[in-house]
């Protein structure tokens, strides 16, 4: 049943999605590398910086709230075209502000409009692929996440000195327009795309269920999903600590300044790009070579990840600039790595046509601890300057949400919706 098929249709699928979440991610973190000139230029402090990025989590966090129930009712391809249009329009419209509150506005409206990528991205790729290829294309699909922030670093730096802060938003802007074209004119379910064979598509439904549509009250009774959730609470504020003030303390520890930072951000978030990917190929490897079964591969591949960021609990001690950069790297592999089985696990438990609510349900979550966990950030480097209490917390929290997944999910497996 596994043996692969002659067509291909499916894997363009998958790289015009990892497109889609580069320029993502790239949009997103325009701000975080350009934050320590933009504090200088328009006078915000670390607080109100802290309020800035609360505003884009906490709008993403009320886009989650609705936005997978939309996808699942209007159909992956308008929704995913839709979203992408309007976060292009709203990261262009940071060009035109100048204020603390009018760079709240701005994130308000991008993290409304970018809270449809993952939910499409994961809804997509359970009608493309048989279950088994999943955890690959997860993992392919999170890589375009650290893709957006390395060309961020490439481009960010180069194009703001040679143009402006203003033009660089206006431009890296513009690129999602590319994608809309593409999205819109090729994507369709496989049954109904011109281009995929009889043979690809028997494949692709291979180990599909046909489910009749799921209610809100129906999947509020399911574990998974609150496990799942809580997980995301977790563990997403640590990708945004990162994101957003990994610059900032590279700025403040090493003395690095915008025209510098490309390289060692490009080092970083080539590391968890690897992550991703090796952690999407892992458990498919423990399940396929190793004989693993889901549960036990997808719980190791946790656990392996919950470990290899224990280091970060000193990593306000580090002193040298480039090891500094490997563990923070080695860090971000790891948590790409969860990333990718996290939204795996998604696939792993729910049928298709509820995946993009639970994905949108938890990364609802993720944003609302995002929201939390930006405040405090703000609070305390404000208060103290200190980034120790922020690296112990992004060097806890995966045990923490590894020894919530045990307890809450002795074994994984397909839930029954009747």
């Amino acid at each position: 049943m596994n043996t692969k098929p002659q067509g291909k249709i499916r894997w363009t699928i998958c790289a015009m999605i990892f497109a889609a979440t580069t320029i993502n991610l790239l949009d997103r973190q325009v701000l975080g590398i350009l934050a320590s000139d933009l504090q200088k230029k328009i006078g915000w402090n670390e607080i109100q910086y802290g309020y800035i990025v609360s505003a884009f989590q906490l709008s993403y966090a009320i886009g989650m709230a609705v936005v997978g129930r939309i996808l699942d009712s209007i159909g992956t391809r308008l929704g995913y075209t839709l979203t992408i249009l309007l976060w292009s329009l709203a990261s262009m419209a940071h060009a035109f502000v100048g204020t603390p509150m009018g760079f709240g506005l701005a994130r308000v409206f991008l993290g409304l409009s970018e809270s449809g990528n993952f939910p499409a991205a994961i809804k997509a790729t359970s009608e493309w692929f048989p279950a088994h290829e999943r955890s690959i294309v997860a993992g392919i699909i999170n890589a375009g996440s650290n893709m957006g922030v390395i060309v961020a670093a490439l481009l960010v730096p180069l194009l703001t000195i040679q143009f402006g802060w203003q033009a660089t938003f206006i431009m890296t802007g513009a690129l999602g327009f590319l994608v809309v074209i593409w999205m819109w004119s090729y994507y369709r379910t496989p049954d109904q795309h011109a281009s995929v064979s009889e043979e690809e598509l028997k494949y692709i439904q291979s180990e599909q269920q046909a489910v009749k549509p799921i209610a809100w009250r129906e999947l509020l009774n399911y574990k998974a999903l609150w496990t799942f959730t809580i997980m995301k609470f977790l563990i997403d504020p640590v990708w945004y600590f990162y994101l957003y003030w990994l610059p900032k303390f590279l700025d403040k520890t090493f003395g690095i300044p915008l025209g510098k930072l490309s390289l060692p951000l490009m080092t970083v978030y080539l590391l968890s790009d690897a992550g991703s990917v090796i952690g999407g190929w892992f458990p498919t490897w423990l399940i396929q070579k190793k004989s693993y079964s889901i549960d036990s591969a997808r719980k190791t591949a946790f656990l392996v990840c919950a470990c290899a960021v224990l280091p970060m609990f000193f990593g306000s001690y580090f002193t040298n600039l480039w090891f500094a950069v490997i563990m923070v790297g080695i860090a971000l592999a790891a948590q790409q790595a969860w990333s990718s089985n996290a939204y795996t696990l998604v696939s792993d438990i729910f049928p298709s046509n509820a995946v993009a609510t639970v994905v949108g349900f938890g990364s609802m979550a993720g944003a609302l601890g995002g929201v939390l966990f930006s405040m405090v950030i703000g609070w305390v480097l404000e208060k103290t300057g200190s980034y120790t209490p922020l690296f112990a917390y992004a060097a806890s929290a995966y045990m923490i949400a590894f020894t919530l997944l045990k307890l809450l999910i002795p074994k994984i497996e397909r839930v029954e919706i009747v």
